[in-house]
């Protein structure tokens, strides 16, 4: 009878699985900042009613929480190689289409389908701070992007942190859908490694330890960042 499992393979498959998931956690990293910039500011359109702005970004988090991620990955993927190729033909553009890395795609995916869900944490953490401390804010002489900064956005954060957290766990977990664009991350070199020795099973155990262990690290992560953002609690204009 054939052992359940072949650990000598487990074990030789480490190394390979490991050597990727730097470029797992900077596609979560990259990916992360670039969609809490774009939280932010989608945030604070919506909550100022930004004319014209306003609709349109209440249209991008529709339409963003209403399609699979999937499909916005693959229409990154093949609608803007071609979009780029029309405005440079369009107007005498020279863009290489061609030489852009598929990891840009995955990039922007990403960011958008983040952004979007960030931007209601954002903008609901926002809401949850006082008016009152920004208008004590300007009482005294602050502008309001000087409140905003110094008053309540680090109150906000604190407030945001746990659900930005919990974004960064899923997007970690997200990143496996970025070989289906030949980007060959953590999920990418399972699939290999598995494809090689027909094992299949092994190499999906180590591979979901490793998730494992990048999410809990996350987690830690958050916590100490937790405890130190708790200082901007209840936080008034010096």
């Amino acid at each position: 009878m054939q052992p359940l499992l072949d650990f000598g393979f487990m074990w030789e498959v480490v190394p390979d699985l490991l050597r990727v998931v730097p470029l797992t956690l900077q596609i979560t990293a990259v990916s992360l900042a670039l969609a809490l910039l774009v939280g932010l500011a989608t945030a604070l359109i919506r909550i100022y009613r930004t004319p014209v702005l306003s609709q349109l970004a209440a249209v991008y988090v529709s339409f963003i929480r209403g399609t699979p991620l999937l499909v916005q990955i693959y229409l990154a993927y093949y609608g803007l190689p071609k979009l780029l190729a029309w405005l440079g033909e369009r107007y005498g553009w020279n863009v290489d289409v061609a030489g852009i890395p598929a990891i840009t795609f995955i990039y922007f995916a990403f960011t958008l389908n983040v952004g979007a869900y960030s931007s209601e944490s954002i903008r609901a953490a926002i809401q949850a701070i006082d008016k009152g401390q920004l208008e004590a804010a300007l009482s005294i002489g602050m502008t309001p992007w000087q409140g905003m900064r110094r008053i309540v956005l680090p109150q906000a954060l604190a407030v945001a942190l746990p659900s930005i957290g919990n974004t960064a766990i899923s997007l970690v977990k997200d990143t496996s859908l970025a070989f289906l664009v030949s980007v060959v991350e953590l999920m990418g070199e399972a699939k290999i490694l598995g494809a090689r020795g027909l094992q299949f099973f092994e190499v999906y155990i180590v591979v979901a330890l490793i998730y494992w262990v990048i999410c809990i690290g996350i987690e830690r992560v958050v916590a100490v960042l937790e405890r130190r953002v708790r200082r901007f609690e209840g936080m008034q204009p010096a």
